[in-house]
């Protein structure tokens, strides 16, 4: 896709409906159909380790080593899958993603009603089902601004992270019930459903999706990924919130990873408790989209930002602090405080890098922040199981969240600190060269007075 002007096209969107996107109808398709994937996720989230480990008898290694397999294709294909989904149409690409995913998550259960299940067998689905997630998700977020006009692009992003949040919170504690009841491949299957669910709410949505434009030479896809990965490098907020990104990921995953062991074997929480402690701390994140717009409004989208971060990840100290009993309820406040931290920025953060990023470069600039902050998932799911093993589980969790409680200060290192508000156009609207193999001049000197609309009516709702 080029971003240069000459070859560019400009659509006027549709008169915005009374009531909001809730009234649109494609928009209501895309956000069922993703809400439905999410939920089947999050039940697959409670019954993949829980396979491993009560089905499989599965070491912590390996448990977080199953835990990092879903993530590793983001460091092996993220940044060729950008520079993809710049070239492809995103809707298809995401209907093949779905089908796929479904028939690897049912062929899980299908094994084990065999009695062929392996932990070899749960890897490879958990390796190939991350790989479809890889373009499913770049291809989602570029696809997002064609169905919905820009300026509702903070409403969409609002309503989608309070969505998954919800989904998240059925998701983990259906998944606990629903192992509870009929063992936990059972998850497994209801998760390959719902991706059927998706692929039938895609294929309904009628808005004709913008063909990608060509560029005016044929050029190599390393280029294309070098172009991604300089402007992301490049561009002063980019840089440090993927490293932000990638250091909190490294740390979160790492202790996640060791969750279900913990409650399993040192707190002797049965299956479907599991779930619903987990869920748990999903509630923090419900109310994290929530509150995301007012955040925003009342301090300005960088330093709402700021005030979600530092504010909530000292929290997640609580994780550690569980014991058998009442005591166990701390892990699910440490992490529903830590998840209402993570998703109102993540609203806030989601709607900047849609509005700011030219078009012609969002998928590859997406796969650049997105492989450096998913490309830790893997390494920090090992790095949990590998302190796990050498020093216990408590004090892996004390170790990984108090690396948590102090990471909010990488953000001090760039313009967010200096600024009320994050810029809200991309450089090509304020008038600057930017094509796919140029960089734009610094432009940040008096980017203080500009915001993100994300108090668009609706939003966080």
């Amino acid at each position: 896709m080029s971003t240069a002007g000459p070859t560019s096209t400009t659509t006027v969107p549709a008169p915005r409906p009374r009531g909001g996107l809730l009234r649109r109808r494609d928009f209501r398709l895309l956000w069922a159909g993703e809400t439905t994937s999410r939920f089947g996720s999050n039940i697959t989230g409670v019954a993949m380790p829980l396979v491993a480990v009560v089905s499989l008898d599965a070491s912590t290694f390996w448990v977080s080593a199953l835990a990092a397999a879903a993530w590793l294709p983001w460091l092996l294909v993220g940044l060729p899958a950008g520079a993809w989904v710049d070239r492809l149409p995103r809707r298809p690409l995401m209907l093949v993603c779905n089908l796929g995913s479904l028939v690897l998550l049912a062929s899980v259960p299908l094994a084990a009603w065999l009695d062929a299940l392996t932990m070899t067998h749960l890897m490879v689905v958990a390796l190939l089902t991350g790989l479809a997630n890889v373009f499913f998700s770049i291809a989602y977020r570029v696809y997002l601004p064609s169905v919905v006009p820009r300026e509702d692009l903070a409403e969409a992003n609002a309503k989608l992270q309070g969505s998954e949040s919800a989904a998240q919170l059925a998701g983990l504690g259906g998944g606990g019930m629903l192992a509870g009841l009929f063992g936990a491949v059972s998850g497994l299957l209801v998760d390959a459903a719902t991706f059927l669910a998706s692929t039938l709410c895609l294929l309904g949505i009628r808005s004709t999706e913008p063909r990608p434009e060509a560029p005016p030479a044929p050029r190599a896809l390393r280029q294309d990924i070098r172009d991604g990965l300089r402007h992301t490098m490049g561009d002063p907020y980019l840089r440090v919130l993927t490293a932000y990104g990638t250091v909190t990921n490294l740390l979160l995953t790492g202790y996640q990873a060791l969750l279900t062991v913990f409650l399993v074997r040192d707190l002797g929480v049965g299956e479907a408790a599991v779930g619903w402690l987990l869920a748990g701390a999903s509630v923090g994140g419900l109310l994290g989209a929530v509150v995301a717009g007012g955040l925003a409004r009342r301090f300005g989208s960088a330093r709402g930002m700021l005030l979600c971060k530092f504010a909530t990840a000292p929290f997640g100290l609580l994780v550690p602090l569980a014991e058998p009993g009442w005591r166990v309820g701390l892990l699910a406040l440490g992490g529903a405080i830590l998840a209402l931290g993570v998703v109102s920025a993540n609203v806030i953060q989601g709607t900047f890098r849609q509005q700011y990023c030219p078009p012609g470069l969002l998928g590859r600039i997406t796969a650049s922040m997105s492989v450096a902050n998913f490309g830790a998932i893997p390494v920090g799911s090992l790095l949990g199981g590998v302190l796990g093993s050498a020093l216990g589980v408590r004090p892996a969790l004390w170790l990984l969240t108090g690396g948590l409680a102090v990471s909010s200060a990488l953000l001090l290192a760039g313009p967010l600190r200096a600024h009320r508000d994050l810029p809200s156009e991309p450089p090509a609207e304020r008038g600057e060269l930017v094509t796919s193999g140029a960089r734009a001049p610094d432009r940040h000197a008096t980017d203080g007075g500009s915001r993100v609309p994300v108090d668009q009516e609706g939003a966080g709702e």
